[in-house]
């Protein structure tokens, strides 16, 4: 396992930047630790659209930790009961920890956290909220909404994750692109849900983007044959409308330095990205 990992995925920032120079002033600048705390195991399709049908893949299920300020902080909380083979760690080619296995390797506890942020609230990046007792959870309008009415199609909303903590008013919504904390961005991104959430956070290294939508970096550094049919990225499998998804992938990818698609395997086998 790596201590320190500089990677720039897609460094693709943009000198036009109009918020580059209060980044530059700020004085927090954050690290971000991927924690594996889950994986899947599907046809790759489901990552990307229109293509690896019939392959099967795994993939991570993070919590990030963001280490930074005054503030211990995690976007998403993944699954209440990974299953930990052997099989799926050589798959992703990194270990899997429970939530609270995760968190101690930092030095945390569940009860230490003082703020959730969220992708978007299907059932594996939301299913140890109800452990974090002292965290402000953010989340937007749309996503709470569709927990609470979801289509027949989307099975991955179960509304009993988010009952304790919604009970206990430690939920707050976002209508709008906020800034959480200094330093850390929320942007609505409805690619792969209604109100999807990319997590603009800086870094040493950069502004890093982790998305609010279910991709690899497969998605955003196509393979030759997709390129040759003249598109620069592959939509997520399960997306709201593949058209939109397609443009804001792009405009995601404008916007950071370092992209960390929310499923990449590579990720797994990093303790800190900067």
């Amino acid at each position: 396992m790596s201590s320190l990992v500089n990677i720039f995925l897609t460094p693709r920032g943009s000198s036009t930047d109009p918020d580059k120079g209060n980044r530059q002033r700020r004085t927090t600048m954050y690290r971000i630790h991927p924690i594996v705390v889950g994986t899947k195991v599907f046809d790759k399709s489901m990552m990307t659209y229109q293509y690896g049908n019939g392959q099967e893949y795994t993939i991570p299920i993070y919590c990030w930790y963001i280490e930074g300020g005054d503030r211990k902080i995690l976007v998403d909380t993944g699954e209440m009961n990974p299953i930990q083979s052997e099989s799926r760690e050589k798959a992703i080619g990194g270990k899997i920890y429970t939530f609270e296995a995760g968190l101690a390797r930092w030095n945390l506890a569940p009860k230490d956290i003082d703020v959730v942020i969220h992708t978007h609230l299907h059932n594996d990046h939301c299913e140890n909220d109800y452990k974090c007792e002292n965290a402000r959870i953010y989340v937007h309008e749309k996503e709470l909404e569709r927990i609470h009415n979801p289509h027949p199609l989307d099975y991955r909303y179960l509304v009993d994750y988010i009952e304790d903590v919604e009970e206990n008013g430690q939920i707050t919504t976002l209508a709008q692109d906020t800034e959480i904390l200094p330093g850390i961005r929320a942007v609505h991104t409805p690619v792969h849900t209604d109100g999807g959430l990319t997590l603009f956070i800086d870094t040493s290294a950069g502004r890093a983007a982790i998305t609010g939508f279910c991709v690899i970096d497969e998605n955003f550094n196509p393979p030759v044959q997709i390129k040759a049919m003249e598109m620069a990225v592959i939509p997520p499998g399960t997306h709201v409308d593949v058209y939109a998804a397609y443009d804001m992938m792009l405009e995601v990818r404008g916007k950071a330095d370092i992209l960390l698609p929310l499923h990449e395997p590579k990720f797994a086998a990093m303790d800190t990205i900067s």
